[in-house]
């Protein structure tokens, strides 16, 4: 916590560096988080006390440099503060609102994500805390999934894929899809059934098929109409005959 004392300058987003200038490892530490972002925004499309931020700088201490995780989840603070979006995360301009969750993608760089940064993130009083390693072969004493919860200011690992964070609302685990034409394993958030929340891609594929049964639909419609004109031809031209013939016979039909 930020003590909030009356003569104490605090920086400004303005003041503090929003980069350290130090490039992320490869594109899936951006691309995962950005997959979780999104699907939250087609969620929490109408909510506006959540953020969800990327790669960027959190600074929880005046004097302290920032931690950057890879993705991290806030609630209970605006989704936009300006028009130009967030600096940085700065608890003293967030009324000292803490991270619930974070997020560290393991790259082929060891970033201390086992050790230094959990400390880190237990010593703020973050929440939840996942680590994703999609290359586990390089890390054979940990899961490639991995979700903890702070109790009694002390990581706990929690069970199970996925894992429902009560706290949240929202279960996180690990599944096959297809992201921005990129078809591997990805992070996913679920409902408290276990059930995979929809993702971009699944919410265009269902608008497409819906389009293309609406096609469908108003093909056979259409068809339909075609064949009933047909049928009404086919009954006009009997008829024709049928007057025809009768007066052929010397018979009039407008007698009968």
């Amino acid at each position: 916590m930020v003590p909030n004392h009356p003569l104490l300058y605090l920086p400004t987003e303005e003041d503090l560096p929003d980069s350290d200038d130090t490039p992320v490892d490869n594109e899936l530490q951006i691309l995962i988080p950005g997959l979780l972002r999104a699907i939250l925004a087609l969620l929490w499309a109408d909510r506006t006390d959540w953020f969800l931020g990327i790669n960027m700088g959190v600074y929880y201490q005046v004097g302290v440099p920032a931690i950057v995780p890879d993705g991290f989840l806030s609630l209970g603070v605006p989704r936009l503060k300006q028009e130009r979006g967030r600096l940085s995360y700065i608890f003293w301009q967030e009324n000292n609102t803490s991270p619930i969750w974070v997020l560290e993608a393991v790259s082929q760089t060891y970033g201390n994500e086992y050790d230094k940064k959990m400390e880190k993130y237990a010593a703020i009083g973050i929440l939840y805390y996942t680590i994703y390693n999609p290359d586990y072969w390089r890390r054979d004493q940990h899961e490639p999934f991995e979700v903890y919860r702070l109790v009694n200011n002390q990581y706990v690992r929690l069970p199970g894929n996925p894992v429902w964070m009560p706290e949240l609302g929202l279960g996180i685990g690990t599944g096959q899809g297809t992201h921005e034409g990129w078809t591997r394993e990805w992070l996913y958030w679920s409902d408290s059934s276990g059930d995979r929340l929809p993702a971009p891609e699944n919410v265009m594929q269902q608008e497409r098929q819906r389009a293309e049964q609406e096609r469908q639909r108003a093909e056979q419609e259409r068809q339909r109409a075609e064949q009933a004109e047909a049928q009404l031809e086919q009954e006009r031209q009997l008829r024709e005959r049928l007057i025809e013939q009768l007066r052929l016979r010397g018979i009039n039909p407008d007698d009968l």
